[in-house]
């Protein structure tokens, strides 16, 4: 894995739109994996993804008790989101559990939450973002890590520091 980005957002307004420009470049069978502590902001950033893929915004909540939610574009060109937590997975379970045959339609983009649950079974060109407590308190370290394959893709999308 290569970094990518590694910024800090300031607010909660600049991770939702970090996330609004990472959504405005997926395809469909991209795989998203996001890590960090309960309260990072990952479900905040994933509204963006939404945000930016043509989304309702408002729609996107955390899955954890159903653990997959599925979101349609308004956008006729852009892929279906669906959007998975594995927070309740038991050490032993895997992406089966999840229901990942249906969940990982190659013609959606899949965006996963506390994927470290789950890392060693995700494709070998998944994104992962991982989320973190900067300094202030609506401060957020987000570093991002893809294959080469990602560089030139989204280089370029985060904030300076």
């Amino acid at each position: 894995m290569i970094p990518i980005i590694d910024t800090i957002t300031r607010s909660e307004d600049e991770t939702i739109a970090l996330g609004e420009r990472l959504g405005r470049l997926l395809r469909a069978g991209d795989v998203l994996a996001l890590v960090g502590e309960l309260g990072a902001g990952k479900t905040r950033f994933v509204r963006g993804v939404a945000r930016g893929m043509g989304i309702d915004a408002r729609a996107v909540s955390s899955p954890t008790y159903v653990i997959v939610q599925e979101y349609s574009s308004d956008i006729a060109s852009s892929p279906p989101l669906a959007h998975v937590d594995a927070h309740r997975l038991d050490a032993g379970d895997g992406l089966a559990s999840l229901g990942w045959d249906s969940a990982h339609d190659p013609g959606a983009v899949v965006v996963i939450e506390w994927a470290d649950r789950i890392a060693a079974e995700l494709p070998p060109d998944t994104l992962r973002i991982t989320i973190e407590h900067a300094e202030a308190p609506h401060e957020r370290r987000i570093t991002i890590l893809g294959a080469e394959s990602w560089r030139e893709r989204i280089a370029g999308i985060g904030f300076e520091k």
